[in-house]
C-alpha cells in the first residue's frame, strides 16, 4: 500500500534523481521557465510537488529529446499551454485548439511528420492527467 502513495513534496536532491538532471540544471530551468515555480520551505529549501515534476518532465522532453532551444521550449509551452490542459478534462483536438506553431525551432520536423508533435503532446497530457488523478486521490484519502 505504501508504494502507491506518492509524496506531496520532494527535495531538489530527490527531484534531481527522479528526472535525471543535475541540481544546477533544475535551478536554471526554474529561472528560465515561468511554469516551474517550486515553493520554498521555512529553511529556504525548494520543495517540488508532483505537478512540478510533471512540468520538469515536459521541459526535459522538449530540451533533451526533441532538441528545442530554451527559447523554443518556452514558446512551445506558452503556445500550447500544456499545463493548463492537465486541468481540463477534455482531450484537446489539434484541429480546434486555435494554436498555430509559428517559430518553434522544430518546424522542419513538423513538415516531415505532420501531427507527430500533437500526438506526443496528447500522450504527455494523459500522463499529467494520470499524475493529477493520483494526487487528487491521495489528497482525498488524507482528508478522510
Amino acid at each position: 500500500m505504501r508504494s502507491i502513495i506518492q509524496k506531496l513534496y520532494y527535495s531538489i536532491a530527490e527531484v534531481s534523481k527522479i528526472v535525471d538532471e543535475e541540481q544546477h540544471v533544475l535551478r536554471y530551468w526554474e529561472r528560465e521557465f515561468p511554469q516551474l515555480r517550486p515553493q520554498k520551505n521555512r529553511a529556504g529549501n525548494r520543495v517540488y510537488t508532483s505537478r512540478d515534476l510533471a512540468t520538469l518532465r515536459v521541459i526535459k522532453r522538449l530540451l533533451r529529446e526533441e532538441r528545442y532551444t530554451v527559447a523554443g521550449a518556452k514558446d512551445y509551452l506558452r503556445n500550447h499551454d500544456v499545463l493548463s490542459m492537465l486541468e481540463d478534462e477534455e482531450t484537446p483536438d489539434a484541429s480546434t485548439s486555435g494554436h498555430h506553431d509559428t517559430g518553434t525551432p522544430d518546424r522542419d520536423h513538423q513538415q516531415t511528420d505532420p501531427g507527430g508533435q500533437a500526438h506526443e503532446a496528447r500522450e504527455v497530457v494523459e500522463e499529467l492527467r494520470s499524475i493529477a488523478s493520483a494526487i487528487r486521490s491521495a489528497t482525498q484519502r488524507q482528508e478522510a
